[in-house]
């Protein structure tokens, strides 16, 4: 059964320094939060989304996650994949690629059309994962969440371990 739920720090835990965060002191069930730093996500010189009204998703042990509002992301440029999956929290999410790359390439991203509450804000939303395509928080180049399934954003605002490490299997 998982233990930490954001109230108190595992002795693991690195300690943020000023102005970072730790994935650790988010909550779980995860919070939504605004955020109006630049957010742009692109493949190449295709720029796929970009604005200034993201949200965070802050869970537990896991780098944030950055939800882009449907208008702005340049959707034409997606197609979905097969598949679903579903979050105890957020409901079933759908897969989309980009229509540039052949059939049956890895998804980019993904988005919970009807997203559960409280997590309503962010239906038709979209997320991507920082390792198959290029996404930026206010120039800075995120860096992917290791292991395949996860998409957090990782920066140098936040500090871990996150799931997803080695040694963070059994988490």
């Amino acid at each position: 059964m998982w233990v930490y739920t954001g109230s108190k720090r595992p002795p693991f835990a690195a300690t943020p320094g000023p102005g970072q965060e730790s994935v650790w002191d988010y909550p779980r069930p995860p919070k939504l939060v605004a955020d109006t730093r630049l957010v742009v996500v692109r493949s190449g010189d295709i720029i796929i989304a970009d604005t200034v009204e993201a949200n965070r998703v802050l869970e537990t042990a896991g780098p944030p996650t950055f939800y882009i509002p449907p208008n702005a992301v340049r959707a034409q440029l997606l197609r979905p994949c097969p598949g679903t999956s579903l979050c105890e929290w957020k409901g079933t999410a759908e897969y989309w690629s980009l229509k540039v790359t052949p059939p049956f390439q890895p998804a980019i991203g993904w988005s919970y059309p009807t997203a559960q509450v409280p997590y309503a804000q962010i239906s038709g939303y979209f997320s991507f994962y920082p390792g198959r395509v290029e996404c930026f928080v206010d120039d800075e180049c995120v860096r992917p969440q290791p292991g395949f399934f996860y998409g957090g954003w990782v920066t140098d605002e936040i500090v871990g371990p996150w799931k997803g490490e080695p040694g963070t299997e059994r988490w």
